[in-house]
């Protein structure tokens, strides 16, 4: 009920861009608060598509459609000729949900439960992922380094973005690949049956859908249409936001437009951990992650082009490459056990509150 009402930011957050024309800085706030509630409806047509569809595809719709948001905000800060702060994004985007989302998730599912138990062969996985994702997006810096002594600024930038798109296209493949090795030829050894049968006696009311296919559908569909919309907001006043707040515009790219553009995740991801499903928040988290790596900065690199402003995969701060390195670390150290416990959620909050402060401290 409280995010029926909070439906009406939409129409307030449009009418004070374009009726009463306030400053940036309203409409930025204005804009990013109407995407909250936007993300609320967005996970619960995702969660009534779960139950109808499967848990397995129910994720995927989940992060699918959460990243779309995100990768519209991104394409919009593109336009504006933004590209360190679309880097910045996709360097949020990464950690922010699989320390800042995965952490919220471990420590509310925890509370009032000694631990919680999680599909091992689905975490391995996604750890596997990550450590790609860290390889992939560390060899265009690397190979930036050496050949820039080699043969100077101007040619090493035209070897990063052919380097960057052949990279981008080994990560759509391997993208595609892992959606046939988990939907199609090994779906069941990731099967969460287990849990949903254990939600399902925890959670009697919401064992089944209570929404047609057709209205989860549009709720999608209209929901990741209004997000794009507010996104566009957002991106025109980023720059004038920046300097009001006294803050660099990679800080709010890195921190803000991340967090926003993942709300739904974060959202759908503490539903599911209230609700005794590890496998399903993790799913959700840290596939959100890797999807960001794999699948939406390959599209960003490659739709740049079309967009006549092109980008590269050269994350040039070592701070954000040892950021998204921490990521596939923590991640890989709370999956080998199978089962996690609220201690560390906080401990994955801690690192992310630690590079929140570091990127808030970096020099324009």
């Amino acid at each position: 009920m409280v995010f029926r009402w909070l439906l009406l930011l939409i129409p307030l957050s449009l009418a004070l861009t374009y009726l009463v024309h306030t400053g940036p800085l309203v409409q930025f706030v204005a804009a990013v608060v109407a995407i909250v509630p936007l993300a609320e409806w967005i996970r619960r047509a995702t969660d009534e598509l779960a139950h109808t569809l499967g848990s397995a595809i129910g994720g995927l719709l989940n992060v699918t459609f959460g990243n779309v948001a995100e990768l519209l905000l991104a394409v919009f800060v593109l336009l504006d000729g933004h590209a360190d702060v679309v880097k910045g994004q996709i360097t949020g985007s990464i950690i922010g949900n699989g320390l800042l989302g995965l952490g919220l998730a471990v420590v509310a599912g925890s509370w009032g439960r000694d631990r919680q138990t999680f599909n091992r062969a689905s975490a391995g996985r996604l750890s596997s992922l990550l450590i790609l994702s860290v390889i992939a997006l560390l060899l265009p810096a690397l190979f930036h380094l050496t050949e820039r002594a080699a043969v100077g600024p101007r040619a090493t930038n035209h070897l990063d973005e052919r380097l960057s798109l052949g990279v981008s296209v080994v990560l759509l493949v391997v993208y595609a690949a892992n959606l046939v090795y988990t939907l199609v030829t090994h779906r069941d050894v990731f099967a969460t049956a287990e849990e949903d049968d254990a939600a399902a006696r925890e959670h009697d009311t919401h064992a089944r859908p209570t929404w047609p296919v057709w209205r989860s559908l549009a709720v999608l569909l209209g929901g990741t249409a209004f997000v794009a919309w507010e996104a566009e907001i957002v991106s025109s006043a980023l720059t004038a936001t920046a300097g009001t707040l006294g803050v660099t515009t990679f800080f709010l790219g890195v921190i803000v437009l991340a967090v926003i553009g993942n709300s739904s995740e974060y959202l759908a991801a503490v539903f599911y951990a209230r609700k005794n499903q590890m496998s399903m928040a993790m799913s959700i988290t840290v596939g959100s992650s890797i999807q960001i790596a794999l699948l939406v900065a390959p599209l960003l690199v490659i739709l740049s082009y079309f967009l006549g402003r092109p980008m590269n995969l050269v994350f040039a701060s070592p701070l954000e490459l040892i950021a998204i390195a921490s990521v596939a670390f923590s991640v890989n150290a709370i999956a080998q056990d199978g089962e996690s416990t609220w201690f560390e959620g906080v401990l994955l909050l801690a690192v992310y509150a630690l590079f929140v402060l570091a990127f808030y401290f970096v020099v324009p």
